[in-house]
Order: structure tokens, then sequence, then C-alpha cells
């Protein structure tokens, strides 16, 4: 049994609520932060919406990152298939002339053909025809991904499974899927930057608010690896794990 007062503290008063897309009480106050990427999808984004007629934003979790890319232009839709977030995208990117959009199906958007001559997808799944398929010609499909072995060390040491479902998610995967929906592959780029944590707190508020990491995670369950994640973080002054993340820029080819 576990009588670590401090850790026990640390692990049991993690329930603040996780709104929109925000690690702001983790990563402003210093408890954790990752490696920069030798891209910046921000910077890309913004310089393709200014050219943009029309444009969606796949997944746009409260708005946060989009509502930074304006001016926008004449037609700019967002989908958000996380139901709690779509009133918080709402509330932020409407009032800038912003259609937010429930998604529920990546094989079936809610969009006609050739609608978009831009899409952005920030860490958001896709089903790669569908895209081809709002897309117009020479459309451009914007994403940036997290790959199946992002922070895979955490699983390791806390002894929980790799997630099945995307361990296998990376860029050649996501090209393949791409050409054989028709999409020619303008640039892309694969990365592994280090995320650190300092303090184990802040491992577990990251574990509650992304439960695709460890599906089903609760502190009880993994109480003995998490310990001997304190107990590097004590003996180091942090824990550090390798993210993974791939960008890719493509153009529908119709």
């Amino acid at each position: 049994m576990i009588t670590d007062k401090h850790f026990l503290n640390a692990v049991n008063n993690t329930n603040v609520d996780f709104t929109g897309w925000d690690f702001s009480i983790i990563t402003r106050t210093g408890r954790m932060d990752s490696d920069m990427l030798s891209w910046s999808y921000g910077s890309e984004a913004f310089r393709l919406i200014q050219d943009s007629n029309a444009a969606l934003d796949m997944g746009t979790g409260g708005g946060e990152f989009l509502s930074l890319l304006q001016p926008f232009p004449h037609v700019m839709y967002a989908t958000e298939g996380y139901k709690p977030n779509v009133p918080i995208a709402k509330k932020r990117l409407e009032p800038l002339g912003v259609k937010v959009v429930e998604r529920t199906e990546d094989e079936n958007l809610p969009f006609k053909d050739d609608t978009f001559d831009l899409i952005l997808n920030q860490h958001e799944s896709f089903c790669a025809s569908e895209v081809h398929r709002i897309l117009s010609t020479q459309g451009t499909f914007f994403t940036q991904q997290v790959g199946g072995l992002d922070c895979s060390r955490i699983n390791e040491c806390i002894g929980a499974p790799i997630n099945k479902e995307f361990s296998n998610w990376n860029l050649k995967k996501a090209i393949e899927e791409l050409k054989q929906s028709s999409f020619n592959v303008i640039s892309c780029k694969e990365e592994f930057p280090v995320q650190r944590f300092y303090d184990i707190g802040a491992l577990v508020f990251y574990l509650k608010a992304i439960p695709w990491q460890v599906p089903n995670f609760d502190v009880e369950t993994y109480i003995e690896g998490l310990y001997n994640i304190h107990g590097i973080i004590q003996s180091k002054g942090f824990f550090d794990v390798k993210q993974h993340r791939f960008i890719i820029r493509a153009e529908a080819n119709k």
C-alpha cells in the first residue's frame, strides 16, 4: 500500500475542469513543456487561410487556435466531434463569422462536393476520400497529426497497453491513404519531440484530458505505475516521453 501523502495528494487533486483544448493549467505554470518542432503549423495555416476563399477547420476544439488565424475568408466553417466543445466553439467563433458544425462521422461530412479550397486539420481524424470529395480541384489539405507512438513511454511505465486503434498511424500510412484518394502530396515531415512532465499531478491531469492515451484511465488502477513515475521525477526532476508528430500538405487531384 502506498502511503506517500505528497504523491497521493498530487494524483487525487487533479479534477480541474478541462474545456476546449486548453492545457494552460499545466503549461503556463511550467509543470509540462515540449520541445519545438522544426515546422510551425500555425504560421503555415495562417498563410494558407489568407489566400483562401472558402475554408474548413476540422476538429476545431473550442476554437482557440482557429480564432487566431483571422481575418477569415468569406466562407469559413469549423467542425467539432466532441459534444462538450461544440457550444464553446460556437460562442468563440460564430461572432467572428465562422459557422460551427457538430461532426460525428469522418466518412460523412455535412458539406457538398467541391465546397472548400482549403481544409485545415490539426490533430483530428479524417477520411481521405471524404476530404477529397469536399475539396475543390487543386484544393489544399493541410494537416498536422499525432502519430500512434505518441507518448508511448507513459503506457509502458504505468503498465497500460498502447491503444491498438492508433498504434500503426504514421506518416507513411497517412500518405498511402491520401494517394489512394487521388491526392498529390506536396510536402511532409515526421518528428519525435520530447515532452517533459515536472510533477505527477501534471501527468495525471494530462491523462484525464486525453482519454485515448490510456483508455478508461483512473488513478486507482494504475497507482503502482504512477508511483514509479513519481519516483523518477523525484530523482531526476522530470519525466520525459517522446511525442509523435507528422505534417502533410496535399493537393486534391480532380
